[in-house]
């Protein structure tokens, strides 16, 4: 494990892999890797067997997160890697307060997009 991912794992609190998330959107696992590759969703290799999952804080019930993708697409701009956005999203920030993870899972979307476009600066 690198020291990356060791610093993630500690960040993240819980993980989904591919075909759960498939199952909870109700959509095919295909569908699933697709909305990794557009950027909609990060997805790491984690595990002994090294499998993709995904935050399980990007899940809401049958849905992707509301802002997320926004929120990504941000970050993406500001020259962000998966890892860093990882980092970004999960590490808390008083001034929100809580993580911008957890800000978006409480429709606090416009703070998080504000936050990460003032990155850019």
């Amino acid at each position: 494990m690198t020291e990356i991912d060791a610093k993630i794992d500690a960040l993240v609190p819980a993980w989904l892999h591919l075909p759960d998330i498939a199952e909870m959107l109700d959509v095919e696992v295909t569908r699933v890797r697709q909305l990794v590759k557009e950027g909609q969703l990060i997805a790491v290799r984690r595990g002994e067997n090294r499998a993709l999952q995904v935050p399980a804080a990007f899940i809401d019930g049958n849905k992707v997160v509301k802002g997320l993708v926004g929120t990504l697409t941000l970050l993406r701009d500001d020259g962000y890697n998966d890892e860093e956005m990882l980092d970004w999203l999960f590490t808390p920030d008083p001034s929100l307060p809580g993580t911008p993870a957890q800000a978006l899972s409480e429709n606090r979307g416009t703070e998080v997009k504000r936050r990460a476009q003032a990155l850019a600066v």
